[in-house]
């Protein structure tokens, strides 16, 4: 889905164990979920960031696997198809840029999905955390490297990167 940019934006902010998250959430749903240093804005009262909030509670306390809530992220049709199929990835487990690119019938798509996965705006529930390279280094992510080898312990204590980069 790429909704409309001119939708009213609500935001609320959750600490977590890996920072500080900015909610972001539309009348279509969560638009946004990324790490920030401190609370920009005031948060609001929008019933779904309430709710994204507990679920990402949950997630953090080892209570929750699957996530719950309508999604509204803006991109390109390209980036949409590897968002969609980076939340096929299940709880836990992990896939590479390749396993995506083949998922597309595009295996020669690997630098652009590392690219859309780059610009994934919807951090832990859009799970970009879960791609890692090829020969299982730690490679990319948005909110920094600790931050994903935390998420992946988090899902799965016998987790280890044998490499990062």
């Amino acid at each position: 889905m790429i909704p409309p940019k001119d939708c009213n934006q609500s935001y609320d902010y959750l600490s977590t164990a890996t920072g500080l998250l900015k909610i972001s959430a539309n009348d279509l749903g969560i638009s946004a979920i990324t790490y920030v240093e401190q609370q920009e804005q005031p948060p609001s009262q929008h019933p779904l960031l309430r709710k994204a909030k507990q679920q990402l509670s949950e997630y953090f306390n080892n209570e929750r696997e699957v996530f719950n809530l309508p999604l509204a992220p803006t991109g390109t049709v390209f980036q949409c198809k590897v968002w969609q199929l980076l939340c096929d990835i299940p709880y836990g487990q992990t896939c590479s840029y390749g396993d995506i690119a083949k998922r597309l019938d595009n295996p020669k798509a690997v630098r652009a999905v590392g690219s859309a996965n780059g610009k994934n705006p919807i951090s832990i529930i859009v799970p970009c955390h879960r791609v890692i390279g090829a020969n299982g280094t730690l490679t990319g992510y948005a909110g920094g490297l600790r931050r994903k080898a935390y998420l992946l312990q988090l899902e799965n204590s016998q987790f280890s990167a044998r490499h990062t980069k």
